[in-house]
């Protein structure tokens, strides 16, 4: 890949209404995420992008399904190999970086969504909320509370 050859660099602002694989996910499109995406030399001489990417996504609270604001910090290193062959049994194990197929062109916003999604929990949920239809705040009453008055009556 030329871009990591030459040691290019791109950056910008990505609207979050533009990913539209993320859509489902969100509460609300509304924004811009920020990227750079640096092209670089790694070890044995392949091509290699850091890509990074910040911003305030509004996903869906699975417990309460409600907004929760989701910092994203994106920090990935992609590797450009000719075949998955060329990879040894220690490249594989390595999570510091993640292997693409060497291409000619590449659409960063959509390697930008791809990277989102990886990035994003499986369920995410606020710290402290309530299920849906539960009155937050209300005191509970044990359904064992009217045996307390049973104990003086025998």
């Amino acid at each position: 890949m030329a871009f990591g050859r030459e040691g290019g660099s791109l950056q910008g602002e990505l609207p979050i209404a533009t990913l539209t694989r993320l859509s489902d996910l969100l509460t609300d499109s509304a924004g811009c995420l920020a990227y750079r995406a640096v092209g670089r030399m790694g070890p044995g001489r392949r091509s290699q992008l850091l890509l990074e990417v910040d911003g305030v996504l509004a996903l869906c609270c699975q417990r309460c399904l409600e907004a929760i604001e989701y910092r994203l910090d994106l920090h990935s290193l992609l590797e450009f190999v000719e075949s998955d062959g060329d990879l040894t049994q220690e490249e594989l194990e390595d999570d510091s970086r993640d292997f693409l197929p060497n291409q000619r062109e590449l659409d960063v916003a959509a390697l930008i969504e791809d990277e989102i999604l990886l990035a994003l929990p499986t369920a995410p949920r606020h710290d402290d909320c309530a299920l849906p239809g539960s009155r937050q705040g209300s005191a509970t009453v044990s359904p064992f509370s009217v045996l307390a008055g049973l104990h003086g009556k025998a």
